[in-house]
């Protein structure tokens, strides 16, 4: 297994509406931000969730992410019968409450160790539509309010 692995779909449907692909990632809403988190298997996806949740943001989902393309906006959403559980390590399965409707993303953070101190603009691209796309180490513990001072300020990666 490659470290990239995490950045393959692990399904593939498609619905009467379009394509949808489901990932390896958490997803939470902060506001009007739609917020995706990728990285490999204990890279801190859960627990940086779990941070933001801590701030007010909200859980869409946890290891499994439903990505769609609607009107060219990709949502995201949690696979059926999973909704409002998230894993915390060595507690369990926890249930929260949760985002019920796909959740438009407009923030993408791949978790990991940090590359630069000031990164280049930098975008991914998921079933055609680029999100500005942060490197972040999660288990920094400032983690959850460098993504809210992102998301606050308005800080936009792309040139």
């Amino acid at each position: 297994r490659d470290a990239q692995e995490w950045r393959r779909p692990l399904h593939r449907q498609i619905p009467g509406r379009g394509m949808n692909v489901r990932c390896h990632a958490s997803c939470v809403r902060l506001g009007s931000a739609g917020i995706l988190l990728t990285g490999p298997s204990g890279s801190g996806k859960s627990d940086l969730a779990l941070q933001l949740i801590d701030r007010g943001a909200m859980l869409v989902a946890d290891d499994q992410v439903e990505l769609s393309v609607d009107d060219d906006r990709l949502f995201g959403a949690c696979i059926a019968g999973f909704s409002g559980m998230i894993e915390v390590r060595s507690i369990g399965i926890v249930r929260l409450d949760a985002v019920a409707e796909p959740v438009h993303l407009t923030h993408h953070f791949e978790l990991g160790e940090p590359m630069e101190r000031l990164p280049a603009p930098r975008s991914c691209t998921f079933l055609g539509i680029a999100l500005p796309t942060w490197r972040l180490d999660a288990h920094a513990p400032s983690a959850a309010l460098k993504v809210a001072l992102t998301i606050e300020k308005g800080v936009c990666p792309v040139a």
